[in-house]
């Protein structure tokens, strides 16, 4: 199983096609009917939110609240589209064709904002990337000693986390080897690393090679991107706030509820539009992001899930100013608004102890 690229960036063309799509869509119409106000005799109200990739336990709160009609109770009929290697979901939104979007990384939050695009990040599901760089056993004893590998990295990477890497770690571009989604030639080297993400390219190594690799979180050496951020349009918030709202707590609820309690009906729809999807690999997704605190960790222990801050955006900002990812003249402030979380919705479905 692959996902698609964590760091995929607006361009200046696309920025461009963006534009006149939009024009397009006024005559076109959407692809989903937008999201409209509750309507008379409680009508719900229709929503249509892209994800990034095929469906996948990495999606499973959005999945669980639509299985088990928590978008309902909140008033809306949510339909997910999901993404995959021939779709571009990020591009629907800023044309209508979309309500909401699930973004993969705070870097692209940034990117909209230099390129000119009126999308806005209204929640931050995961409080911790999923990216990872994986070693065999016993070739490091800790993180910084991967500088000493070599290491398959993605043209993605190379252009984002690895430039973090170098600023902050001095890796090097010498070591690196292209990655081309096949752990194939990790498995070959046993002096290399490899990327991927802690949900999955553990998993298949495992099941492949029989061995436990070595699992580094990049979240937790200092990579403080925010991930699987929902987004929306600017619009959208000025004109209906009060929807933007109710998606995302409903969402919210749907994340609490699929970590910690029963997710049989989110697996069950996202195997309905996934079939290549295993019962072991979502047990095992689950489970990571639920033990590593991908999801329910650092402010969203008290804020709740979705949460996000200022002062960690500003951080992480100037961390990427610093590795020469984004430029300094980005207002970044305009990429998040805070207006719909840190309001401890659902929290209280978190286990006690």
């Amino acid at each position: 199983m692959r996902f698609a690229s964590p760091f995929r960036r607006w361009s200046g063309t696309l920025a461009r096609l963006v534009a006149a799509l939009a024009a397009l869509a006024l005559l076109a119409g959407p692809l989903a009917a937008p999201a409209n106000a509750q309507g008379a005799g409680g009508a719900l109200d229709k929503v249509a939110f892209g994800t990034n990739w095929v469906a996948q336990a990495e999606h499973g709160g959005f999945y669980q609240a639509l299985a088990d009609g928590t978008y309902r109770r909140y008033g809306l009929d949510v339909t997910i589209v999901p993404g995959g290697p021939n779709a571009n979901n990020r591009m629907l939104l800023p044309v209508g064709k979309l309500d909401f979007y699930m973004s993969a990384n705070t870097l692209q939050s940034f990117d909209a904002v230099e390129q000119g695009i009126p999308t806005v990040a209204v929640a931050a599901i995961f409080q911790k990337d999923p990216q990872v760089l994986i070693a065999h056993p016993g070739a490091v004893q800790r993180f910084a000693d991967l500088k000493r590998l070599n290491l398959f990295v993605s043209k993605e990477g190379m252009a984002s986390y690895f430039q973090w890497l170098k600023a902050d770690y001095g890796f090097s571009d010498a070591q690196v080897k292209p990655y081309t989604s096949n752990a194939q030639p990790f498995l070959a080297d046993t002096r290399s690393a490899m990327q991927g993400y802690v949900t999955s390219e553990p998993f298949v190594i495992e099941r492949q090679s029989r061995i436990r690799p070595l699992v580094f979180l990049l979240a937790d050496q200092g990579f403080t991107s925010y991930s699987t951020l929902i987004e929306t349009r600017r619009d959208l918030i000025e004109g209906k706030p009060g929807l933007v709202q109710r998606f995302v707590d409903a969402s919210i609820v749907g994340w609490y509820t699929y970590l910690y309690g029963d997710p049989s009906a989110g697996n069950a729809l996202i195997r309905k539009q996934n079939p290549d999807m295993s019962d072991d690999l979502l047990d095992y997704a689950r489970r990571q992001l639920r033990d590593r605190g991908i999801v329910d960790s650092g402010d969203a222990l008290s804020l709740g899930i979705g949460a996000m801050t200022d002062a960690r955006m500003a951080g992480f900002f100037a961390a990427m100013v610093k590795a020469g990812v984004t430029k300094p003249t980005v207002d970044f402030r305009r990429s998040y608004t805070l207006q719909f979380v840190n309001k401890r919705v659902g929290i209280d479905l978190r286990p006690k102890n």
